[in-house]
C-alpha cells in the first residue's frame, strides 16, 4: 500500500501529532512541509479531524531501569486510557523501525502504555512489570483507522519527572522545578529531534512514503 507523507490529511495522507512545541518545531524541522499538529499534553488542545492515518511522535517516559534516555519505542501495542488495545499499523511499524535501523538505531517494540497523568514511582514499576516499556499521555487516545507511533525516553526510573509537567508553563513558575527544568532543556531537544530523525529516514526506506505539499 502507498502511503503519502504529509498533505491533506484524507485517506492517503499520513499526519504527525505531537503533544508540545518542543516536538512539533522538531518535526517541522525534519519534515519541512508535512501537515504535522499540536495537539497539547494529553490532546487537549486538539481542534481539527486527523485523518485516517496518524503517527503519534515525541517523548515518553521510560518505565523499565534498561531503557535509558534516547531509546526509540516504536510499540506493536498501546493500552489506551479505557484499558482497551489498540493494534498499531503493522506496515508502518515495520518501516520505522526499518528507518531507524538505518540510523543505527536498535528500536523496543514492546508496549506502550497511554495514562491520564505523568507517571512515577510505584506506579512506574507496576506498569513495567505488566510488561509495558513506556508510557505518554497521547498516542492512546488517538482514533483512527490506522496508528503508529514513534517515542523517545526522556525520563527514566531513575530520573523521574515531577507531576507538574503535566502543566510545563506552569512548573516552570515554581522554584522547585527548575534544577528538572535544566536537565530537561538539555535532554529533551535530543530526545525530541530524536523521534523526528526516524519519522524523515522512512522516506530513504520507502520513497513511496513520501512528502507531499499541504
Amino acid at each position: 500500500m502507498e502511503e503519502t507523507l504529509g498533505g491533506n490529511g484524507n485517506a492517503r495522507g499520513v499526519v504527525l501529532v505531537a503533544a508540545t512545541t518542543l516536538e512539533y518545531r522538531a518535526l517541522c524541522r525534519a519534515l519541512p512541509g508535512m501537515r504535522v499538529v499540536k495537539t497539547g499534553v494529553g490532546l487537549a488542545q486538539l481542534r481539527e479531524d486527523l485523518g485516517d492515518c496518524v503517527v503519534s511522535c515525541g517523548l515518553a517516559g521510560g518505565l523499565r531501569g534498561d531503557l535509558p534516555t534516547g531509546t526509540v519505542l516504536i510499540p506493536r501495542q498501546v493500552r489506551r486510557p479505557d484499558g482497551s488495545t489498540l493494534t498499531c499499523d503493522a506496515e508502518l511499524v515495520q518501516m520505522f523501525a526499518a528507518a531507524a535501523l538505518s540510523l543505527g538505531i536498535e528500536p523496543v517494540f514492546d508496549p506502550l502504555v497511554t495514562t491520564p497523568a505523568i507517571v512515577s514511582g510505584a506506579e512506574r514499576a507496576q506498569w513495567a512489570r505488566r510488561g509495558y516499556a513506556g508510557v505518554d499521555m497521547e498516542t492512546g487516545r488517538i482514533l483512527a483507522p490506522r496508528v503508529a507511533a514513534v517515542r523517545v525516553v526522556l525520563d527514566t526510573p531513575t530520573q523521574e519527572l515531577s507531576p507538574a509537567w503535566s502543566n510545563p508553563l506552569r512548573a516552570l513558575l515554581d522554584p522547585r522545578n527548575w534544577p528538572q527544568a535544566a536537565w530537561l532543556a538539555r535532554e529533551a531537544p535530543p530526545a525530541a529531534q530524536r523521534s523526528a530523525s526516524v519519522i524523515a529516514a522512512a522516506q530513504g526506506i520507502r520513497p513511496s512514503f513520501r512528502i507531499t505539499g499541504q
